[in-house]
């Protein structure tokens, strides 16, 4: 078997180079991305629907052959090691992948024999899965009767039978209302603090990022635009913007505000935000007033990733997403 066969170089538990896929027509879905995952590390892919998340986890878990670059699992190239890869890895993915006509023991049975898990480790194994998800009231009851959030657990609980060393959550709340998708990231959280295995998660939900992510990587038009802590990536603001709506030409504003001292800020639309950073509330008022600008609104709050992510790209991520 392959896996055994192959040193891992393993000193990353994910590790991307130069990562790229071009599909035909030059559609750059992936625009050579590099970033490392350490073991343990929960790392977070933040971007809208189309910014090349969900290919850059097809390309990692070999689902999707890469056109640039490399891209390592526990050492392991996906490209020239794919069975290695992927037996130390799992991915549970957007669409739902159990079968509905089967219980959810046998979906987990079934996911065992195909990872060639000793019959009585298995056991063991789903029953311990069962517990620690919430599963147990469940396993004999066929899959298809299962609430979206309990299907979603279910799921999960397939991805870790193989206990792998790293494990992909592809926009893993896509679909759920509000209760469930909360009592996922608990549950994906608890799941972290249980376990050494490493965790990459995608998502557009910027409260997912910061509940559960050590760091991310921001990714926008197929092209990582910045990597970082949250914290740090929301000190890079500061600790309070001030926001304001003006009717006319933003740009003209924000040129206007720099000449008075107010050298940060960035405009969208008809919207100045404006990070304050050594600069008091009340100084950047008088700044806004002494340039003749009378806004329809004006608000102080705490800089948030939304602000991150449209400083970056130009787009508030729900907007882009």
């Amino acid at each position: 078997m392959e896996v055994t066969k192959l040193k891992s170089r393993a000193t990353f538990a994910i590790e991307v180079d130069n990562l790229a896929k071009t599909y035909p027509g030059d559609v750059r879905a992936v625009r050579d991305i590099s970033f490392t995952v350490l073991p343990g590390e929960v790392f977070g892919l933040l971007g809208p629907n189309g910014a090349g998340k969900s290919t850059t986890v097809g390309m990692l878990t070999t689902t999707i052959k890469p056109t640039g670059g490399t891209a390592r699992l526990a050492g392991f190239d996906v490209a020239k090691q794919p069975l290695a890869a992927r037996d130390v890895s799992s991915v549970v993915f957007q669409e739902p992948v159990v079968d509905r006509s089967l219980t959810g023991r046998r979906n987990l049975d079934l996911h065992a024999r195909l990872w060639r898990v000793e019959p009585s480790e298995a056991i063991a194994r789903i029953d311990e899965l069962a517990h620690m998800l919430g599963l147990s009231e469940l396993l004999e009851r066929p899959a298809g009767s299962y609430s979206g959030g309990e299907r979603r657990r279910l799921e999960i609980a397939r991805a870790l039978v193989s206990r792998p060393r790293v494990l992909f959550l592809d926009e893993p709340t896509v679909g759920l209302d509000p209760r469930v998708r909360a009592e996922l990231l608990d549950l994906i959280a608890r799941l972290r603090d249980r376990t050494e295995m490493t965790i990459l998660v995608t998502t557009h939900y910027l409260e997912e990022t910061e509940k559960l992510c050590d760091r991310l990587a921001i990714i926008h038009d197929g092209r990582i635009v910045a990597l970082d802590t949250p914290t740090n990536l929301l000190a890079g603001l500061g600790r309070e913007i001030v926001e304001l709506r003006v009717s006319g030409d933003a740009e003209t504003a924000l040129a206007s505000l720099r000449s008075h001292g107010i050298v940060d800020g960035f405009a969208v639309g008809s919207t100045l935000t404006l990070p304050l950073h050594e600069h008091s509330a009340g100084e950047v008022i008088a700044a806004i007033e002494g340039i003749g600008l009378t806004p329809s609104s004006l608000s102080t709050r705490r800089p948030t990733l939304d602000d991150v992510y449209l400083r970056l790209t130009g787009d508030r991520l729900q907007e882009a997403a």
